[in-house]
């Protein structure tokens, strides 16, 4: 078995699909791996780096895919490099298979076998597979330093000469693992916390880094099968609006984290709550990709209403590609496991197992995940 690690093309993406560390794991296993050269130089991994722990370098993509059975990115291919792609090979990575239909259909086409990491089943089993996971923790964490980083205050409590400096107000908006890990850093800074979520259940996750819980009055579960929060009615909205601008008023850092799987964001801030805000203080919109939980998001771009910023970044984890690329190897690594017969080290598509049939998006042709079937059907 063969392990191709491609260099990512996107300008904005300076992470690797699997880390030295990986490779000294595969190999153990008998698997061989060769990485396109410099692929994993911008995250901090040198060429050196994987030949020392048995890795074969190659020139280019092209030579990396030669004779290779599995291929390994961190963003999806573009529509051309699906091109250089031969069928049979399996490539594993992030898909946004809602966002790519033209990559999915030209996978589908070329008879590509695509493991879209980013439809991983939400199970006990494949945590340590979970690519939305362990890179919104990236995100988490970066979102809160560029908060404290665009306010011109302190965030904790100091008592100085010049005297006392009151901690700074933060408000977090979902409470997943990105608004969690949100939640740890500011602790870790010493700021004051609230933290809101229409899931009831998060409260004691919330309380035990030692934010205070908004808490809204709901008649009926607002968690799906899988963990996410659902779709709130009409009037769920409404309670949730006038819940969140009574605090974020005195917010002096807000970060947001809710968005709905194949869904726009949420809008959680309205400009009449922005306008409510205090002039120097700023919004970090995690969800600016899928449309922004605030009103006045714009995705890449700061804002600056009435004195308050709106900062609408895109892929952080991208910002912090070292640990990001750790944890994305680990992840891509504990998979590629799943997919290795255990006698002879062959690879073997079981789709009984959940895992493997949970993230398949494309086999033979076909499009095998419903709901992008679907899309492709109505596009």
């Amino acid at each position: 078995m063969k392990v191709a690690v491609l260099r990512e093309t996107n300008p904005n993406e300076s992470r690797v699909g699997l880390v030295p560390e990986g490779v000294k794991f595969l190999v153990k296993k008998e698997i061989q791996v060769v990485v396109e050269k410099d692929a994993g130089l911008d995250a901090g991994f040198l060429d050196a780096m994987y030949e020392a722990e048995g890795a074969s370098i190659a020139p280019d993509a092209a030579s990396a895919l030669a004779g290779a059975d599995v291929v390994a990115k961190v963003l999806p291919p573009t529509v051309s490099e699906v091109g250089i792609l031969e069928k049979g090979h399996i490539l594993v990575c992030s898909l946004q298979p809602s966002a790519n239909l033209d990559v999915v259909r030209a996978l589908k086409d070329a008879g590509i076998t695509t493991m879209a990491l980013d439809l991983m089943p939400r199970i006990t089993r494949a945590q340590t597979m979970d690519i939305l996971s362990s890179q919104a923790t990236v995100a988490g964490y970066k979102a809160v330093l560029l908060g404290a980083n665009a306010i011109g205050k302190f965030l904790p409590m100091l008592t100085t000469a010049a005297g006392t400096i009151r901690p700074a107000k933060t408000l977090v908006l979902g409470a997943g693992v990105a608004g969690l890990q949100a939640l740890a850093t500011f602790r870790r800074l010493g700021a004051r916390m609230e933290a809101f979520d229409v899931r009831p259940v998060v409260k004691e996750q919330v309380e035990s880094l030692g934010a205070k819980f908004l808490e809204m009055e709901l008649s009926a579960e607002l968690e799906d099968e899988a963990g996410y929060a659902k779709e709130l009615t009409e009037d769920q909205h409404q309670k949730e609006l006038e819940l969140i601008a009574g605090s974020i008023k005195d917010a002096d850092v807000v970060v947001t984290t809710a968005q709905i799987p194949g869904r726009k964001a949420p809008i959680l801030i309205t400009r009449e709550m922005v306008e409510s805000m205090k002039p120097g203080s700023a919004i970090v919109d995690l969800a600016s990709e899928s449309g922004g939980n605030c009103e006045l998001t714009k995705a890449g771009e700061t804002v600056v209403h009435n004195g308050v910023m709106v900062l609408g970044p895109v892929n952080l984890p991208a910002s912090m590609p070292y640990h990001a690329s750790q944890m994305f190897s680990k992840n891509l690594v504990t998979f590629v496991m799943e997919m290795v017969n255990k006698e002879d080290g062959s690879i073997h598509l079981n789709w009984e197992n959940e895992v493997l049939d949970g993230v398949c998006l494309t086999f033979q042709n076909e499009v095998r995940h419903g709901p992008t079937k679907e899309a492709l059907g109505a596009a």
